[in-house]
């Protein structure tokens, strides 16, 4: 199998600028490329997808508006950034949250093909507030933590149908702006729809944690336990189970019991730690936050990479992920434009076909997926 490779920057812009613009560039030809071919133009206008924001999100309303500026201004931009009712996507993940008397940790493997993360931990102040997390979508998280110790992770709930609501990747990054506490996120949660089915695990710095499953157009279910895999409570049977063996990962979840310092190990480890990067379904990451220091320690092929919140410190890390799991390649200052990935060759590939072939246990390398031309 070819290796892949995937450079993790981590980025600090206090207010969107330069830097974000730079990234806009490198990864936008991608990104347009796989909206129009899943649809995207077709989707709901650029006035009804700045009224969804305006409706449901009004604080983020100011940052949408400089970033579509900053991105060119273009109809097709404005509503990929909205994602408002986008095209459907898929992923993986584990996840679970802790707390004891005296610590609370949130604990996260990001599983999916190198090909498809962008690799970037970001820093900003966008809304006044100091807020920290792995990028989706070039402005929404997969995870974060902000600076009263709020932190949130998503996890893909198994179901492809979709309804009308936003790309969670947004409503993580809303939350996170906004909220204090696990209480007032989970009234977000209640009133913000997401467009396709996922699974939330939060806490926050008084120990509070929850594990939330959000319905496709809206809905939101609490669950008794902070753990979350890749299928819901619900009765629709979820994709691919055998493929991301989602309920053998959430049922070890369900078995720990474990101290909060020592939740990260066991997401180092199967069968929570996943190696079939060919496949599309490697961990590219662990990402363990401490909502009480505000920290986040990123784990990549088995090297520790920590954060702080209130001294974050842009660098980069260079993984390759192969047959035998991924090792680092190189550690070594930021450079001005990160090495990429290939974002063309990515969107090309049909990765629900992918999912299909998996679950029916057709499997293939990803590089069959290619098209001719």
């Amino acid at each position: 199998m070819t290796q892949m490779t995937l450079t993790f920057d981590a980025v600090s812009e206090a207010t969107p600028g330069p830097k974000w613009a730079a990234r806009w560039q490198r990864s936008w030809p991608a990104y347009e490329a796989w909206f129009m071919a899943r649809g995207g133009d077709h989707g709901p206008s650029r006035e009804d997808c700045r009224a969804a924001i305006e409706r449901h999100m009004p604080e983020l309303l100011s940052t949408y508006d400089r970033l579509v500026l900053i991105a060119g201004g273009s109809d097709r931009a404005a509503r990929f950034l909205a994602t408002w009712c986008p095209p459907t996507y898929l992923g993986g993940c584990s996840l679970a949250a802790v707390a004891d008397a005296d610590d609370v940790r949130l604990v996260r493997n990001y599983d999916l093909s190198p090909e498809l993360n962008e690799g970037l931990l970001l820093r900003t102040e966008w809304s006044g507030r100091a807020v920290m997390g792995m990028v989706e979508f070039l402005w929404g998280l997969s995870d974060g933590i902000n600076d009263a110790g709020l932190t949130v992770a998503l996890a893909y709930g198994g179901r492809s149908e979709t309804g009308p609501g936003f790309g969670v990747t947004t409503i993580l990054r809303y939350i996170l702006e906004t909220c204090d506490s696990v209480p007032e996120a989970l009234k977000v949660l209640h009133r913000v729809p997401s467009h396709m089915a996922y699974n939330l695990v939060l806490a926050d710095a008084s120990g509070c944690t929850a594990s939330v499953e959000l319905s496709p157009g809206g809905g939101a279910t609490v669950m008794p336990k902070a753990i979350a895999t890749n299928h819901q409570s619900a009765p629709t049977r979820a994709d691919r189970p055998s493929f991301t063996r989602s309920f053998e990962r959430r049922a070890h979840l369900d078995r720990l019991r474990v101290a909060p310092r020592r939740l990260n190990r066991e997401f180092l480890r199967a069968p929570l730690l996943q190696d079939r990067y060919g496949e599309g379904f490697g961990t590219l990451f662990t990402a363990e936050y401490s909502p009480m220091t505000r920290t986040l320690g990123l784990t990549l092929s088995g090297e520790r990479w920590d954060q702080y919140l209130d001294a974050f410190e842009e660098g980069q890390r260079i993984v390759v992920y192969g047959n035998s799991g991924p090792f680092n390649a190189a550690s070594n200052a930021m450079p001005d434009k990160g090495a990429s990935v290939d974002w063309a060759k990515a969107a090309r590939i049909d990765w629900s076909q992918v999912a299909q072939d998996y679950a029916a246990g057709r499997g293939k390398e990803i590089a069959a997926y290619l098209p001719a031309s």
